[in-house]
């Protein structure tokens, strides 16, 4: 929403750069450029929690989820205002806003496996709302395409449902027909270079000529790789020309551009480890698992240890109303976003060296919960407490139990 979440227009990320020098563009880096250039030591073993505090901490955002879904079902809503509220053109933009956070509320309520009446009563009411208004969600105007954030994490919602009740053929039937719409919205958002973005201020383009972000496209790959795995075939071309977009956009220490439009700066500060330190963990795992054997386990590992040791730097720009405005340019909603991907990455590391990680992942964010349960870390309206709270639980999940972690995807 990491973004998750909804990061700004470029204009925004640009406000605090310099004079742009007239550095070649950033291109897919060579087999020589793909080596680490600065490893980062394994940080000091963290303290294992014990499984009660981490149960205890998932149990407090479950029920915090439970006393703030809506009456109709969802999560979130457009009130509590204010002046610095990103650009959010009514009524679509809200639509999309509500779709993604309910989806991702969903997806957390399953995963965490609560098995009390009054979850699962939660996950049905959303669940029909998801089904009811999911189809209803467009680009809310010319130049927002918020509702690319909607498709996605509707999908990952919509795969978890599809396995929660495997025996009503009807209702999977249903699901698997919303998969498919998704995978339609995407194609006729994909930005034309491949990948997508969410804001296009080309606008008379018949396909939006947005610039694609690699985070957002690897929350969209991350979905379809989803989707795959419970049977529904992502179109190639869209998952292709996302990795490849992607690809373009990163740097040889793995760090990856904001955007696509800053590839003429690729030493702004948002484009280095510190500034993308929120974004690399989702570029990643969406790499990794659509078969980039570039993304080794030491990349990955490089990378855990860079956020365990510099979480400074996403911390410090935590909960700031104004984005972009920390350190490296870094905003708020990186905060979330950035370590449920890192707890995906985890999951692709050999079983033994996942524990280390689970343990650290697991601190930082119980670390953060907040009083009444919840999490959040950049005011968006109404929307922010929800999924921050979504993106801690599915976090925290993952680092409850190694053997219960799938099984790694091939890297050396």
């Amino acid at each position: 929403m990491n973004a998750l979440w909804l990061p700004l227009t470029g204009w925004i990320a640009l406000c605090c750069w310099q004079e742009p020098d007239k550095t070649p563009p950033a291109s897919a880096p060579s087999s020589e450029e793909t080596k680490i250039i600065r490893p980062i030591p394994k940080p000091q073993p963290a303290k294992p929690l014990p499984p009660k505090a981490l149960d205890d901490a998932i149990l407090k955002g479950i029920n915090y989820l439970l006393q703030h879904q809506n009456g109709d079902g969802s999560f979130g809503t457009a009130e509590l205002t204010k002046a610095l509220n990103i650009y959010a053109p009514v009524p679509g933009a809200h639509d999309a806003f509500r779709a993604a956070v309910t989806s991702m509320c969903i997806t957390a309520l399953i995963e965490t496996g609560d098995p009390r009446s009054e979850v699962r009563e939660a996950i049905e009411r959303a669940e029909k709302w998801l089904m009811d208004e999911l189809p209803k969600v467009k680009r809310a105007t010319p130049d927002a395409i918020y509702n690319v954030w909607a498709h996605a994490y509707s999908i990952q919602a919509l795969a978890k449902m599809y396995t929660r009740i495997p025996d009503d053929q009807e209702r999977q039937k249903k699901i698997g027909d919303l998969i498919r719409m998704q995978f339609d919205f995407l194609d006729r958002f994909e930005s034309v270079d491949g990948g997508w973005g969410y804001y296009d201020f080309k606008i008379g383009s018949k396909k939006p000529a947005v610039d694609s972000t690699p985070f957002t496209t690897a929350a969209v790959l991350v979905a379809f790789k989803d989707a795959k795995n419970i049977g529904f075939e992502p179109p190639e071309k869209l998952v292709q020309r996302g990795v490849a977009s992607i690809v373009r956009q990163r740097l040889p220490d793995f760090s990856y551009l904001y955007g696509e439009y800053l590839k003429w700066v690729p030493q702004h500060g948002i484009n280095k480890p510190g500034g993308s330190l929120g974004r690399s963990q989702s570029c990643n795992v969406a790499l990794r698992l659509w078969g980039d054997n570039k993304v080794t386990n030491e990349v990955i590992m490089n990378w855990l240890n860079r956020l365990i040791t510099n979480n400074i730097w996403l911390d410090i720009g935590r909960k700031r109303p104004v984005p972009h405005e920390s350190y490296y340019a870094v905003a708020g909603y990186f905060y979330y976003f950035g370590h449920y991907y890192a707890a995906l990455c985890i999951e692709q590391l050999p079983a033994q060296e996942r524990a280390f990680y689970q343990n650290h992942l697991a601190a930082i964010i119980m670390s953060k919960q907040e009083q009444n349960g919840c999490w959040w870390d950049y005011p968006l309206y109404n929307y922010h407490f929800c999924y921050g709270t979504a993106f801690a639980l599915m976090t925290l999940q993952r680092c409850k139990n190694v053997e219960n972690s799938p099984p790694a995807t091939k890297g050396k």
